[in-house]
């Protein structure tokens, strides 16, 4: 965004600050300058000089020797131009001016045998044109002396600022210098509006209706009537050409003016071109098509606020003005429209449309509701003294809900702990005026403010202690000379993600980042979505709650160029909802980090000497056991198989920590893998971290190999089709003694050969003892004393016997 600094000091008083000093100041405090660009210093050096004597020069017959005089001193000047006479006032460069169009840096020089202190200029040479016909010759009543830059109206400094999303406050000249007015303490000095309306009253020349009052909280109308169109008077195009804006007409460059005077979008309806002189904001029907301002022709859905007559569209809210009512040359009466548009309904019709303007772009970012009867006051009162048009008395001002300014309180105490110094709390609150916050109460410990409704990103105590930090200036901050440190040790919370990391890359899996949000229907398949905001689009309307939307949409991707053999993992966070379906403070809102990891396709391509093999579910229960036995886990762990359906997996299985299950994994659905064209089959097995984490493993220790042989047993019961295996392996525990060292679930099988609602389940015992070698006897009592046990708890039938 380019800022005149000759605009800005219409407003704020800046004679004894430096461009350099405004660029550093403005810089630090959050609104960095790209490009200064100083105009006076391309006719550096270069004023107006006075021909004082003209002679031929000895040496040569079309050089003259002249004496020419800046206002304080003579200088003997060789120059070669026919039009140089003496009693001249002409654009004399001194030595040491660096010639615009020209290209080189005047030096002393001897011409002809003959010393030159500077130059007489041709246009030319000062890059004004091509013409070089001989030098410039000015009126009898330039001042000589007077720097060149001056004459042109070339001394304007402009500066092009980077402005961040969050400061559409700082989108106008006003804005930019009501942050100067707190770096420097300077008075803001806001343009005075004194209206002259005639007795007839706004509403009986025109009507506004608002049916959509979401996406338009407010809208202001103002009416001028009788004016006339011409040319813009030569200070109004001067301030549109500083900035690079193109002057069109006089009601045309007002508008545009007071945008970039306050940072408020303003539009001037031909009132004679609306039908029935109303104005309705409204969406229309989707297809609709309107041709806007640049002659394009657009294609409307249904999402697009509007402003239309009582007939057709005449506006794109906030984006663009419609060819239809547009002012022309022969308009003689107006309607002025100064609104508030909800910024994520212009942001949508902006971004779906390619169409970005000046009003698009700052109804994007927030707007202040409150100035827009100001804003339009301000373009009545122009538009009456340049165009010479009648303002209706009032204005047609369409705000059913007020908006209300937060109050934000800032504890003193706190402000000094963030900052790690004391700021005087007289120059705190002076910043804050300077800002236009308004004081709402203040003590000893704190003040309140409310924050005026052009500063949306301010919200909370810490934003006013960042507001605090950027107008005292970081150059202020003072020095720290010693910095205690507490030598105590630090967690590294990243640590185990790294670590994970690393085991899975070794192990051949891919890592994914997907993005972490979703549209509804994905989000609301795994737990009650939590909706975002302002969301930019519909497919990023929600927080995700579960990782395996992203797993999926990944696969699927890879599937459709022929990458069909995946195994890939992502460690990121979902979300889920405490309590119910709404969300009113982040007490409602749980976030944990979480692993999911999948394989599809082929383990192994077919070769010569070998067939093609396909992931299967125990590959990735291996990787699964693979990373909680490197990590620990294994032994605090206990499996729950489950091989009924839910509407994610086909059969899965639960890993629980206590009675809290940790990791769930398993074969997904046909039906879910359809909504992503997935047609092979998927495992995955989703981890969450911070359940995992809160396990205490203790410290790595060393053990001694085993020296004594172990024993191993099998067997497999037929039960009931509903009894649940780790309800088995608890029976298996409490009815074996210490010399059990391992269960391990081997097989699980279901046929209608074992009858009906009937499963079979095969285990492996593991026994030993670390300081001795077992019996035969002491381990077939332990062995089928647990047979015996699981017998009579379950009536199970033992397989083989």
């Amino acid at each position: 965004m380019k800022i005149s600094l000759n605009w800005i000091k219409d407003y704020i008083n800046l004679n004894d600050i430096s461009v350099d000093e405004i660029v550093e100041k403005l810089t630090t405090s959050g609104l960095e300058i790209e490009e200064v660009i100083d105009e006076a210093k391309n006719f550096e050096n270069i004023v107006i000089g006075f021909v004082k004597e003209v002679k031929k020069h000895p040496n040569a017959d079309k050089l003259s020797l002249c004496i020419v005089n800046d206002g304080q001193e003579d200088f003997h000047v060789v120059c070669g131009a026919p039009n140089v006479a003496e009693g001249q006032k002409a654009v004399f460069a001194k030595v040491g001016a660096e010639l615009p169009g020209a290209g080189f840096k005047l030096k002393k020089a001897k011409i002809r045998g003959e010393f030159s202190f500077g130059m007489l200029c041709a246009e030319d040479e000062l890059g004004l044109s091509n013409n070089h016909d001989g030098i410039i010759v000015l009126d009898e009543s330039a001042e000589v002396g007077k720097p060149f830059s001056e004459v042109l109206n070339k001394n304007d400094v402009i500066l092009d600022i980077a402005v961040t999303p969050n400061r559409a406050d700082a989108l106008s000249h006003i804005g930019v210098a009501r942050d100067l007015a707190a770096l420097f303490d300077r008075e803001l000095v806001l343009p005075e509006i004194k209206l002259q309306e005639n007795e007839k009253e706004v509403g009986e020349l025109a009507k506004v209706i608002v049916e959509n009052e979401i996406d338009c909280p407010r809208y202001v109308a103002k009416v001028v009537t009788d004016i006339e169109i011409a040319e813009s008077p030569e200070w109004l195009k001067k301030k549109l050409l500083s900035i690079d804006l193109r002057p069109i007409n006089n009601i045309v460059d007002v508008t545009n003016f007071v945008l970039h005077e306050f940072g408020q979008p303003l539009h001037a309806f031909d009132l004679d071109l609306l039908a029935d002189k109303t104005i309705v904001v409204k969406n229309v029907e989707r297809n609709t098509k309107f041709t806007t301002l640049d002659a394009k022709e657009r294609i409307l859905e249904e999402t697009d606020l509007m402003i239309c007559d009582a007939e057709k569209p005449v506006a794109i809210a906030g984006v663009m003005g419609g060819e239809n009512s547009e002012v022309t040359e022969n308009t003689k009466n107006i309607l002025i429209e100064s609104a508030f548009f909800r910024p994520s309904a212009i942001r949508k019709t902006s971004k779906r449309l390619g169409l970005s303007t000046d009003a698009s772009f700052r109804f994007e970012r927030g707007c202040n509701p409150e100035i827009t009867i100001q804003a339009a006051n301000r373009v009545a009162q122009l538009i009456s003294e340049i165009a010479k048009g009648k303002i209706a008395k009032g204005e047609l001002d369409i705000y059913p809900n007020k908006i209300e300014p937060k109050v934000v309180a800032l504890r003193f105490s706190r402000l000094n702990k963030v900052l790690g110094f004391e700021v005087a709390k007289d120059e705190v609150l002076g910043m804050f005026k300077k800002l236009q916050f308004q004081l709402v109460e203040s003590d000893e410990n704190k003040s309140s403010f409310e924050v005026p409704l052009f500063r949306h990103d301010i919200e909370r105590e810490i934003d006013l202690i960042e507001e605090v930090a950027r107008i005292f200036g970081f150059a202020r901050i003072p020095a720290v000379e010693k910095i205690s440190v507490a030598l105590e040790e630090k967690i590294d919370q990243t640590k185990f993600d790294f670590k994970l990391r690393r085991q899975l890359t070794g192990l051949g899996y891919y890592e994914i980042i997907t993005n972490s949000l979703l549209n509804e229907d994905n989000a609301g398949y795994f737990d009650n979505p939590i909706s975002v905001l302002s969301p930019q689009t519909i497919e990023m309307s929600h927080a995700r709650t579960s990782l395996i939307p992203g797993m999926l949409q990944t696969i699927s991707r890879n599937i459709r160029v022929k990458e069909k053999n995946l195994k890939l993992f992502e460690i990121g966070h979902v979300f889920k909802l405490n309590n119910g379906n709404e969300v009113n403070s982040f007490d409602d809102i749980t976030e944990n980090e979480h692993l999911l990891i999948a394989v599809t396709g082929k383990k192994f391509e077919s070769v010569w000497y070998d067939e093609d093999t396909k992931f299967d579910f125990y590959d990735l229960v291996g990787t699964v056991d693979e990373i909680l036995k490197k990590n620990s886990f294994d032994k605090y762990l206990s499996d729950n198989y489950i091989l009924d359906e839910d509407k994610v997996f086909d059969f899965h299985i639960e890993k629980k920590f206590k009675k809290e299950v940790v990791i769930v994994g398993g074969k997904v659905k046909k039906k879910l893998l359809s909504k992503y064209e997935i047609d092979q089959d998927v495992f995955l097995f989703d981890f969450n971290l911070d359940l995992l984490q809160k396990i205490n493993t203790g410290e790595p220790a060393y053990h001694d190999l085993l020296k004594f042989p172990k024993v191993v047993r099998d067997f497999a019961f037929i039960l009931d089709k509903n009894i649940l295996y780790i309800d088995v392996v608890s029976e298996i525990k409490k009815g074996s003694s210490k010399l059990l060292k391992k269960i391990k679930l081997f097989d699980i099988f279901e046929s209608e050969s074992l009858g009906a609602g009937k499963k079979s389940m095969a285990f492996q015992l593991e026994y030993y003892d670390e300081a001795r070698t077992l019996t035969e006897e002491e381990i077939e009592k332990d062995f089928w004393n647990v047979i015996e046990r699981i017998k009579s708890k379950f009536n199970a039938e033992l397989r083989g016997s």
